[in-house]
């Protein structure tokens, strides 16, 4: 076969194959969103857990004058706030349980650790947690993650605090609560 046979070969390939190639795809891009646990969805009767905080987010506290309760004590008045829940003082007596929980996980450099070292190399990130549990099985069903923005001044600091308390809150509505579901165009 010549050269100029090929290349008459390959441009009808190619002009065959070019509706495929430039074709629009009718599969979505995005997957649909998976069904939220029906614990979750159902829930009327809610215990919340204190499952408190890690050593280095207990220091920062008291350096800051915050009480250990703080994000969970947030999370109880927002929640009270709401009034579309009822909030139990017995894990039995509940639908769902949650936990929330205050940490400070290591971030940053850790090449070439020597131990007079880490606390000059490391970095700590706060983060708020909140674990929801069935409390019929005390299966885990989801968690959720709030990240508190770094400071330079405890009153920022305060500030960060409050607003990832928010946040916190904020997602978990949106996770108890899910929007309705759109109408079809």
């Amino acid at each position: 076969m010549n050269a100029l046979t090929r290349r008459s070969l390959f441009l009808s390939a190619l002009l065959c194959a070019a509706p495929l190639l430039f074709a629009q795809s009718t599969t979505p891009l995005t997957t649909p969103p998976a069904p939220i646990p029906t614990p979750i969805r159902t829930a009327h009767r809610i215990f919340i857990a204190n499952a408190g905080m890690d050593a280095f987010s207990q220091q920062a506290f008291d350096e800051l004058g915050l009480a250990k309760t703080n994000t969970y004590d947030s999370l109880y008045a927002t929640m009270l706030n709401w009034k579309s829940y009822q909030l139990v003082s017995d894990p039995a007596e509940a639908d769902l349980v949650i936990e929330v929980r205050c940490t400070a996980p290591l971030i940053g450099n850790h090449d070439g650790w020597k131990f007079q070292r880490i606390l000059a190399n490391t970095t700590w990130q706060f983060q708020y947690e909140i674990t929801l549990y069935d409390a019929k099985t005390h299966f885990l069903l989801w968690t959720l993650t709030e990240p508190v923005r770094p400071a330079n001044l405890s009153g920022t600091w305060r500030k960060n605090i409050a607003a990832a308390n928010a946040g916190l809150a904020g997602q978990l509505q949106a996770l108890l609560v899910p929007p309705p579901p759109r109408a079809n165009p």
